[in-house]
């Protein structure tokens, strides 16, 4: 079956990191299908034109996609639209994981910092009025207000909050090391349990 998978990373710092990953998984099956590797001039040249047009561009670029793999380099969990694709991905019911790529060598042969797994920077909580996103900002849970709406306990493929207690999404997916884990190896059936476990 075909798997239609949106990478989620930060582009400035880890894009080179981000396409090897991209190229051990998509050399071991015809049938995998990427997602998420825009051009980074059509990207900036979006910006330009305001927040609206930037998610509808990423919700583009999330459609059909089954899984949302996050690669987690130094400095993913603070980036903005890296969280706006995450939450759009629990929206569409998209199995997530995170690979941490910091090991891997840049474009300069260079390794960076182990970051925070943004997946523990996103969380949802309860309130009368439905569950909403939370994001870690600041040192402390806030609303998130780049998605503002609230959903339904049967929109989620994981157990809904039961209060007003922020619970990470990290705490509902699996996270991997890329380098010490064998990624070039393993990467498939990583997307797969994350598939699974979202019943995708």
């Amino acid at each position: 079956m075909t798997r239609r998978t949106f990478f989620s990373f930060h582009y400035a710092a880890d894009i080179w990191r981000a396409m090897n990953v991209r190229n051990s998984w998509i050399v071991k099956k015809d049938e995998q299908i990427d997602r998420g590797f825009f051009d980074a001039s059509v990207f900036e040249a979006t910006k330009k034109k305001g927040d609206d047009l930037i998610k509808a561009f990423l919700r583009d670029g999330l459609d059909n996609s089954s899984v949302t793999c996050v690669l987690t380099g130094t400095e993913t969990w603070k980036r903005r639209w890296v969280r706006y694709e995450i939450v759009r991905s629990v929206v569409r019911r998209n199995g997530l994981l995170t690979v941490l790529v910091h090991g891997l060598k840049d474009k300069d042969g260079q390794i960076a910092a182990k970051g925070y797994d943004p997946l523990w920077q996103v969380g949802v909580y309860k309130t009368a009025a439905g569950i909403f996103f939370a994001e870690w900002k600041d040192g402390k849970w806030a609303k998130y207000d780049d998605y503002a709406q609230s959903i339904s306990a049967n929109e989620l493929w994981f157990a809904a909050p039961k209060d007003d207690s922020v619970v990470a999404l990290g705490s509902h997916c699996m996270s991997y090391d890329f380098t010490p884990q064998d990624g070039r190896k393993d990467i498939g059936g990583w997307i797969e349990t994350a598939a699974g476990l979202a019943g995708r």
